[in-house]
């Protein structure tokens, strides 16, 4: 008997067996499992289930289908695998906050940023987003490649035609055997413009396109949720070389209650972040005592958006507790980009450049194809009629050989040799129906063959010359910019370990406002118009109750600001740090920026470019204190502040100037008393110094305002219910220091007592602002010069009775010419005030000593 050939046993080497089958699923796993393709952005299994929901005549335009159903479908025809990994991709393309464009829209209980699941396929349901059949379109015009299914069965897409950069749009992740992938997301418009880049530069100049060009256009990742990227290197670093790590922080707000106490608001978290963990890990932090001072810790999110409320007890540093939190939560995250993508089924780690360029070759093939297509779907047609007006031509005789003809095929076959046509054309004319013989069926024959004859040409043209077609593909790209495109999510801040930071801000004037409860914004310096003296004003800020601009100073983009608080502490920030925002915008909580102790308020700002040797600050304080201290010794201040001067316990600091040693110092109080003496009657003190007296006054007095002689050539003083003059300085004389002075205005019921006192030239402007956040801006030469011992005029119309109230005056620093294209302008008038001529020689900020001013 013939022994069993399967009892024969077979030695097989384990080791090459091992690796022969790994590599194997090896590469499955990476071509055709855990990849994108770089043309499409899709893994197989995403590409199956549009492609699955197209089948099924799932388009935004019919209703939804059971998830089921579609799983089902992707299932049986094109993917062997489980259900779950299937659903698990259908539910990823329908979650807004994981796919930045979404590419199927979704109906049920698809879960959440806090890390709940779908609901079950049984209960969900979807259909394709209208984005997505851009990804779909011409998809039956021949422009991608078809093979068998699994089963050879059906046929599928090898990729899609993918009319968008669809794998940076939404970006992806997944892990393959020894390699894995990390896309981020990008905004659409950007994207689209720096196609339209590349594709602008071949036709115009026949050149290729940079990576700098390119990421002048494509400023950085735009993720679903927000948040802020911080600095450029890391995007930089992933742009040029296909992998660099980036810095995603939450936004967050830190807001003073009507109690008193801080609360950290968190708006937005960065991307992949799960909410609910996130709180979890904040309540965990305080429960082992690792940040202190959270007392209350709540996720107010609603439909309207994401909230989350951090409350904190009233003796803290609200900056530190953020400082923390970020160091040891999700608040702050890295996002390791990995470019990574299949290019003719190989992995390869690609650039920004290197992507584009892929999509872009993608589209070339695609439109060819599709425009192939169409001309040979045009030329048949146009060949069919051209056999249909030769009938019409000769219908009598056509008619006599269809009647001659015992069967149809002779009838053809006798055209064809009469009338030189082809089986096609002559299979038409058999098929014409009576109809045709009208004189308005033949007219529409004619005109439908002269428009396929154009199109033909239009056709072979572009199919002729690659500009043309470049020209199609960038129209047609740019028509889904306009329909999908919308605003950037994420914004890119600064990152205070990239030292390039400073170099991509330009250095020009800005206006910094300040308001009495902390909040500070800066604004481009053309945002206020003129008006005169005795109007009303316009809205300088949208404050909150109780709340008004304090200070409002000239600076420019790169200028320090230090900052001086009422306890005698001192900060410091580059202007470009502080937030920009619009002339009505409440602007920033202060308490963002600096790390301001509890009670803390900020009373002086200087503005200044380097630390002079020869320059000083001279400091007075509400009791009459004064201090004069070399600038150098404020050159490094800390994070968290330094000390400027040391206060006796019910003193504040009031008022900071930048001296260089020749000054003549004007002290005010608010009940209308003035000296004036030179500042070397002050000695040099340290910075951790008292200072020495000043002035004397009656213990219910207190100074208003400092100022300096070469600020101006007259006192102006404003008193609280809009009262005010000028006085020249001369009428000053200098004292020593520590006098009681002269009076300067003359206090009564109807003025209220002194709230600012600003020395001013001829040609100035300034600003009143009262309690309500109201400012009127006039020029300096419309108020009248009266001596030291009147209460001055009307500068603004206020009811003493109303509890509205100047709060604090400003002065203003423009050019002529500005104001005078305002005037022109037709900016509303009115009051009485005269236009005089301008005198005195106007500066402008740069030209004047950077440092003298602080208003």
């Amino acid at each position: 008997m013939e022994p069993n050939i399967f009892d024969k046993v077979h030695d097989i080497d384990l080791k090459k067996t091992m690796e022969k089958s790994y590599i194997d699923y090896a590469m499955s796993v990476i071509a055709a499992r855990a990849l994108p393709d770089v043309r499409d952005g899709l893994k197989p299994v995403q590409r199956r289930v549009l492609y699955s929901m197209i089948e099924l005549n799932n388009g935004p335009d019919k209703p939804h289908r059971k998830c089921a159903r579609i799983v089902g479908d992707t299932m049986g025809k094109y993917h062997p695998h489980g259900d779950s990994s299937i659903y698990g991709a259908l539910v990823n393309m329908a979650q807004k906050w994981s796919t930045r464009y979404m590419l199927v829209d979704g109906h049920g209980n698809f879960g959440s940023v806090d890390g709940d699941g779908a609901a079950a396929m049984r209960y969900t349901e979807a259909r394709l987003s209208r984005i997505s059949m851009e990804m779909l379109a011409d998809i039956n015009k021949n422009t991608v490649d078809f093979v068998p299914n699994f089963d050879e069965t059906e046929r599928e897409p090898v990729v899609l035609p993918s009319r968008f950069p669809n794998l940076l749009a939404n970006g992806t992740s997944g892990i393959a055997v020894g390699m894995a992938t990390n896309i981020p997301p990008h905004n659409l418009r950007e994207l689209i413009a720096a196609v339209v880049k590349i594709i602008d530069n071949q036709i115009e100049e026949g050149r290729d396109t940079s990576i700098e060009e390119l990421m002048e256009i494509v400023k950085g990742p735009d993720f679903p949720t927000g948040a802020t990227i911080l600095g450029k290197a890391g995007i930089e670093e992933a742009y040029r070389t296909g992998r660099g790590k980036i810095r995603v922080r939450a936004v967050t707000d830190i807001e003073t209650m009507p109690n008193g106490k801080s609360r950290i608001i968190v708006t937005e978290i960065p991307y992949l972040v799960n909410k609910a963990r996130l709180i979890e890990k904040i309540a965990e932090l305080v429960k082992d005592k690792r940040v202190d001072g959270i007392t209350d810790l709540r996720d107010e999110s609603n439909r309207e958006g994401m909230r989350i409320c951090i409350e904190l007890r009233r003796d803290v540093n609200a900056n530190i507790v953020l400082n923390q939190l970020l160091k040891h939560t999700q608040l702050q995250d890295t996002f390791g980009v990995n470019m990574l993508a299949l290019v003719n089924n190989e992995p390869k780690v690609l650039n920004l450049h290197q992507m584009l360029t892929y999509y872009l070759d993608h589209q070339k093939d695609v439109v060819t194809r599709r425009t192939k297509y169409d001309l040979n779907k045009a030329e048949e047609r146009a060949h069919i009629l051209e056999g249909l007006l030769k009938a019409l031509d000769y219908i009598d005789e056509v008619i006599r050989i269809i009647r001659g003809s015992k069967t149809v095929a002779e009838a053809k076959a006798t055209l064809m040799e009469r009338f030189e046509l082809s089986d096609a054309q002559a299979q038409a004319i058999v098929d014409m129906r009576l109809r045709a013989l009208t004189g308005l069926e033949r007219e529409k024959l004619l005109n439908e063959y002269q428009e396929l004859e154009k199109r033909i040409a239009e056709l072979r043209g572009i199919l002729a010359d690659e500009n043309k077609l470049l020209t199609v593909i960038k129209e047609e790209i740019q028509l889904i910019s306009d329909k999908y495109g919308d605003d950037r999510r994420t914004k890119i801040g600064y990152d205070e370990f990239d030292m390039s930071a400073e170099d991509l801000i330009p250095d020009e004037d800005v206006v910094v406002a300040i308001t009495n409860l902390g909040y500070i914004k800066r604004m481009s310096s053309d945002n206020f118009k003129s008006q005169n003296r005795g109007g009303k004003g316009i809205k300088g800020m949208q404050t909150i109750d109780e709340d008004y601009i304090e200070e409002l100073l000239m600076t420019t983009t790169h200028h320090y600001m230090m900052f001086f608080t009422n306890t005698g502490r001192v900060y410091r920030l580059k202007a470009y740090e502080i937030p920009e925002a619009g002339r009505t915008a409440r602007g920033t909580a202060i308490v963002n920026l600096i790390q301001l102790q509890p009670g803390e308020k900020i009373t002086a700002t200087v503005p200044m470019k380097e630390f002079d040797e020869d320059k000083f600050l001279f400091m007075a304080t509400k009791n009459g204190m004064v201090k004069r201290t070399p600038m150098k010794e404020y050159e490094n201040v800390r994070k968290n502040g330094l000390q400027a001067i040391v206060l006796r316990e019910d003193d504040e600091l009031i008022e900071v100037k930048a001296t260089d040693n020749t000054e003549d110092i004007f002290l005010v109080t608010k009940k209308g008393m003035c000296i004036r003496f030179h500042e070397t009657d002050v000695r040099i003190t340290g910075r951790v110094s008292m200072g020495v007296i000043g002035m004397k006054f009656d213990s219910d007095d207190e100074i208003i305002g400092m100022q300096m002689a070469s600020q101006g050539e007259c006192l102006l003083v404003v008193s609280e219910y809009g009262l005010g003059k000028r006085t020249p300085i001369e009428e000053f004389t200098s004292q020593l220091r520590g006098g009681k002075g002269v009076r300067c205005y003359r206090i009564t019921e109807k003025t209220g007592y002194l709230v600012g006192a600003k020395l001013v030239d001829e040609g100035r402007q300034i600003m009143l602002i009262t309690n309500e956040g109201i400012i009127i801006k006039m020029r300096v030469n419309t108020i009248s010069i009266i001596g030291r011992n009147t209460s001055g005029v009307k500068l603004m119309d206020i009811d003493p009775e109303s509890g509205v109230v100047v709060a604090s005056i400003a002065k203003v620093r423009e050019s002529s010419q500005d104001e005078d294209e305002e005037l022109e302008d037709g900016f509303l008038e009115d009051g009485d005030g005269s236009e005089d001529d301008r005198e005195g020689e106007e500066k402008s900020l740069r030209e004047e000593d950077e440092e003298t001013d602080s208003e």
